[in-house]
């Protein structure tokens, strides 16, 4: 079976698209932003003023994904770019319009090759392969959804919860999901012959909350990948810190869908002489509500995806107290730089008995209580962080695209009449 990789954004599409390609089965990979040199806007940093190049270039090359065949990568039209430029400059508003705009335009594009007679399977991920999945359904190909976040009627459920108890902590980002968007979702569930998701936790949410039937069975947990091009880090041997505060620290969107909330608490109820905590991340609360942290937390924001293994390989431990991901690959990536993990069950299953906790109960005293455990028992945390990158290991590439490739062998094997 070869398969069409397609995604209007980027998400893990392009390492998919990889282990594809790796495995022989990548028919193409259709996207909006990839990084080619000599095409337009990558021509800017060759022309613009040598700090404006400086800057373009390390965007652009945000893009740049060397493994992949350039031959099989086929881009449509520039409103990506045009989407985060607007983004980035507050006009979310137009960022959506534009958003909105670029995705009929995608659509656009890989309607013809579904229409070809030429046989090839089609991987999409939720939110944007409604359209494809339905033209594909009609002209008989397989389709594969990769479903990077939990069911939106769980996510209405949590964040509403979330409001209603902390509603100090309510960010721009927490609006509940609209039907129309469930809606697609969930016919995007129907048309899909399999699902994968990055959890097991994800995956509960979709069979407990979808109509469709025998969801069950389309479902396949694929743990996401760290990048290691970033988190390919040497064996730690400062491990010894008997005399040293534990170094915490949490990296993602500071709003209280990740916990940030109940970490701030806990940090606050322990001696500064036992543990300190660095939060990297973009504050998407009232800062207000931070007030009262800001002398016992260092905060960074909008730090270079490049240094944030450096700040990892400066921690002990990275805590992550999420109400709800659909993987949360930030924890694979704690691990590959050397770090002992605090999580909540609602992501991916990462820490084990040697590496990290699991939170039994999401709250701040069970949370404090766990970080204790470390604070007291230095032997432990030595031995958890000298674990960690072994454990890391179940979420390298190659475990990845051995995950791919067991789909795409069941799917052959299940239905070789339609493929």
């Amino acid at each position: 079976m070869q398969v069409t990789v397609f995604h209007p954004g980027t998400q893990h599409s392009w390492q998919t698209a990889l282990a594809l390609q790796q495995l022989g089965r990548l028919d193409s990979y259709r996207t909006s932003i990839f990084y080619q040199p000599e095409r337009w806007p990558y021509r800017l940093e060759r022309i613009l003023p040598a700090p404006l190049a400086r800057r373009a270039a390390a965007e652009f090359r945000r893009f740049s994904h060397p493994g992949l065949d350039p031959a099989l990568v086929q881009t449509a039209g520039l409103a990506e770019w045009a989407e985060r430029i607007a983004a980035r400059a507050g006009l979310r508003g137009l960022a959506l319009a534009i958003d909105r705009i670029g995705n009929r335009q995608f659509v656009r594009h890989l309607a013809g090759s579904i229409r070809s007679e030429r046989p090839f399977a089609l991987w999409g991920y939720d939110g944007s392969s409604l359209s494809s999945f339905e033209l594909a359904q009609q002209t008989g190909r397989t389709c594969i959804l990769d479903r990077t976040t939990i069911d939106f009627r769980e996510f209405n459920r949590i964040l509403a919860e979330l409001n209603h108890e902390f509603p100090n902590w309510r960010s721009s980002s927490d609006r509940l999901i609209p039907q129309k968007l469930i809606d697609d979702a969930e016919r995007e569930y129907e048309l899909a012959d399999r699902i994968c998701v990055g959890s097991n936790f994800a995956a509960r949410t979709v069979v407990q909350n979808s109509n469709v039937s025998d969801i069950s069975k389309k479902l396949r947990v694929i743990n996401y990948n760290y990048d290691d091009s970033f988190f390919d880090m040497p064996t730690r041997h400062d491990l010894s810190t008997v005399n040293q505060p534990v170094k915490f620290i949490f990296v993602g969107q500071v709003i209280a869908r990740k916990g940030i909330h109940l970490l701030l608490q806990a940090i606050s109820a322990l001696a500064e002489s036992d543990a300190t905590l660095t939060v990297v991340g973009d504050v998407l609360v009232d800062p207000r509500a931070l007030a009262p942290y800001s002398d016992r937390v260092r905060f960074i924001q909008s730090v270079p995806r490049s240094r944030i293994p450096q700040l990892m390989s400066e921690a002990d431990v990275l805590v992550l107290p999420s109400y709800l991901e659909g993987g949360g690959i930030v924890l694979a990536e704690a691990l590959a730089s050397g770090c002992a993990i605090i999580q909540s069950d609602r992501c991916a299953e990462a820490a084990t008995a040697d590496c990290g906790f699991v939170l039994k109960n999401l709250t701040s005293d069970e949370l404090k209580l766990t970080m204790e455990t470390y604070i007291c028992d230095r032997g432990l945390l030595a031995f958890h962080r000298s674990n960690a990158a072994l454990a890391a290991r179940r979420f390298s590439f190659d475990e990845y695209a051995k995950g791919v490739a067991r789909l795409i062998s069941e799917l052959e094997q299940s239905e070789p009449s339609e493929l």
